[in-house]
Order: structure tokens, then sequence, then C-alpha cells
């Protein structure tokens, strides 16, 4: 079991067997714990040591180096925020003014050990016994916080003088597939949201796919990308939501990050966007912005429109930079048909294609081996609708 590993680890002939090791290799993993067991080291512990190494350096994505003294669970890591964000999540309770937070579900301890490294107070309360282990471990040498092992939602908040509450309900069901109703969240989302009548300073981390329905009309929604990949959003409540009701999408990149929002309800419609001819550019918004509903947003910032309705990819006459999109030069377009794309690409030589799709049923990897491609150039195609008609838009990236 999960426990009895990470119990093995925590003694200290296993805490000094981990240390030890080197950095994890898939291809020599066999051959080390081969060698390990050779040593006359338990099996059980071999095992618990080279899976916590094969995390570690999974997690150095989402902790940098502190990964190298930290401990996991699978499905802990697996939800854990990456450090980055969850320090922008810390700065919302220190601008507010908080200074004892509890973090509900604190999973393995990322957004825990971002608070207490701003110096507040943290109660982080996990309710799994192996992930509350590891949290306790990862936060040993923040002074400020305290691992609790129990029920998130039977912390008596006023009697442990907390100021302002951090949730991250499980959303995962019991064979491990991703839950997507709020409702069938652990615990469930109402449970989490009614928090607020005793702490209205509240912040929920939700799956990026939650419907604009489903959100409370007095939360600040933000989705947010980092590196371009959609990882979280976010609920915010009362003083930790400085900008009011509304939704954003706060885009991560090596330069810092950028934030576009609606101001409003956050379940109100989307607000939709003109649709125009295809122009010289093309430009794909960012996953978070697309989520937000905030393309229209996009295409006011580079003057454009989008090339078909409900279709997240706008088009305009002149190139702009903006860190909410990726900008494409349109090079040619034509209406889809198999064969004409198949001798498009082989009159060009084309062998490596990168293929984009929105608004059409075709499935990439099912036409690129129809494509049967050949040669030793490259191409960036997307796939979308055009005036009604399924279209390929010939592009290349202008940065």
């Amino acid at each position: 079991m999960e426990s009895d590993g990470l119990r093995l680890l925590l003694e200290p002939e296993g805490w000094s067997l981990l240390a030890a090791l080197p950095p994890y290799r898939e291809e020599e993993a066999l051959a080390l714990a081969a060698a390990l067991r050779a040593r006359g080291l338990d099996p059980a512990l071999v095992s618990a040591a080279l899976t916590q190494s094969r995390l570690r350096a999974r997690a150095r994505a989402k902790f940098g180096d502190f990964a190298a003294d930290m401990l996991f669970t699978p499905e802990g890591l697996e939800q854990a925020t990456r450090l980055g964000v969850a320090a922008r999540h810390a700065r919302r309770y220190v601008a507010a003014g908080a200074s004892t937070v509890a973090d509900l579900g604190c999973g393995i301890g990322g957004d825990a050990m971002a608070l207490a490294g701003m110096g507040l107070r943290v109660l982080a309360v996990e309710r799994d016994e192996a992930t509350a282990a590891c949290a306790t471990v990862n936060l040993r040498r923040l002074p400020g916080a305290t691992v609790r092992h129990g029920d998130a939602l039977a912390v008596d908040l006023l009697a442990d003088g907390v100021e302002a509450v951090f949730a991250d309900p499980a959303r995962r069901d019991a064979r491990g597939r991703r839950v997507f109703d709020p409702a069938a969240y652990e615990p469930p989302l109402d449970a989490l949201l009614a928090l607020r009548a005793v702490v209205p300073a509240l912040g929920l981390k939700v799956a990026p796919g939650i419907p604009h329905a489903a959100l409370p009309e007095d939360a600040h929604a933000q989705w947010v990308s980092d590196g371009g990949d959609v990882v979280e959003a976010g609920l915010w409540f009362d003083g930790l939501a400085p900008e009011g009701p509304g939704r954003s999408a706060l885009v991560l990149t090596e330069a810092g990050g950028a934030v576009v929002a609606d101001a409003g309800p956050p379940d109100a419609p989307v607000t939709q966007a003109p649709v125009g001819p295809l122009e010289a550019f093309l430009y794909e918004p960012d996953g978070a912005v697309i989520r937000a509903g905030l393309v229209h947003r996009v295409c006011a910032e580079v003057e454009g429109s989008l090339v078909a309705p409900s279709i997240a990819y706008v088009t305009a006459p002149h190139l702009m930079a903006t860190p909410f999109a990726t900008a494409y030069r349109v090079l040619d377009h034509f209406p889809f048909g198999l064969k004409r794309l198949r001798t498009y690409l082989r009159e060009r030589g084309v062998g490596h294609l990168t293929i984009k799709k929105r608004g059409t049923a075709v499935e990439p990897e099912t036409l690129r081996r129809q494509l049967d491609l050949r040669g030793s150039g490259t191409a960036t195609i997307v796939l979308t609708r055009l005036a009604g008609t399924q279209s390929v838009l010939v592009v290349e990236p202008t940065a």
C-alpha cells in the first residue's frame, strides 16, 4: 500500500536511501532496483524509494529544485498547484490582509508552502493519511504551517482563528477518473461555498471546464494558463477578489503574467465577437482566454474578427503583439479535400506536418496517416470553417 511505502521512507534507513539515489532515469530503474535488492535492502523499501525518485523527477515541472526534498503521492502530484501559480494565490491573501489561512484539502502541500513562505500562518487539512504525511514532510521547514489529518469540513474555522480559506477539492473519483460535475467534487462545491457564511474571504480551485452557469454571481472567476497549458480555474470572493465579480484569464509566460478580464456577473452570457473574412494573419487565443469567454477581447485588441461564428480563431489584416494569442501568417487556404491536401503537401515535399483544428470533426492523427507524408519539408495547417465551408489554412508562426 502507498502509506506503507511512505512509512518505510520516513524511517532513517529509507530517508537515507532516498537521499542517496542518483537522478531518476527510466531506462536505468530496473538495473538500479536489482542492484539495491542484491545489497540486501528490503524490496518494498527499494520499490517505494524508486517510486518517490520517479515522482520527484516529474515534480520538477511544478516545483523546480524544491521537488528534490519533497514527498509525493501520484494523485497528490497530479492535482498539486504549480509553485509559480501557488505564489500568485498566496499574494491574494497577503494583499487582503489575512494572517491565518486554512488550506482545506491541502494535498501534498503546494499551496500551503506558498502561503507559509510569504509569512502567513497556515492550517493545512488533508483527509487522506498518506497525502497528509507527504504534506507534513513538505512543510517541515516552514514553522508557520501546521498539517492536520482530518475532514476539511469538520474544521471549526472560528475556533482556529482562521481569517481566510483556500480549498482545493478532489476532482477524481475512486477509480482515478476526472470528475467534471462540481456537485461530485470532494468536498462538493456547494459545501465549500457555504463556508462564506463563516469566513467570507474564500478562494477555491476548480476544474478549468467548469461551466459559466455554475459560477456564483459574486465570484471573480479566473482561468490560468502557464506556458500555454490551462492549469486551473479559481474562484475568489470578498477581499481576495479586489477586481470584483467577473471573469478573467491570467496568461503566464517566461516574461511574466498578463490578465484580460470582463467585469460583471461571471455567469453572464459570453460576449459574441464579430465575424469577418480571412485576412493576412490568424490568431489562436490562449486556452485560458477561451475558457473565460474572452475571445472578443482578443478580437478588439488585434482589430480583428472571428473566422466563423463560435470558432475561436481570430483573423486580422495586421500583425499585432499580444500575450493572449499566438499569431500566424496565412500563406494559403482552400476547401478541405483529402486528395487535394495530399497533392498540395507532396508537391511541396512536406514530411513533417503540424495540424491544428477547430470546428471540424477531422481527427489529426487519422488525417496524418491518410496523407502518407513524404519529404523533408515542414508545414503547419489549420482545419476550420470559412464562410460555412470546411477549409484548410496553410500558416506559419510569426515568431
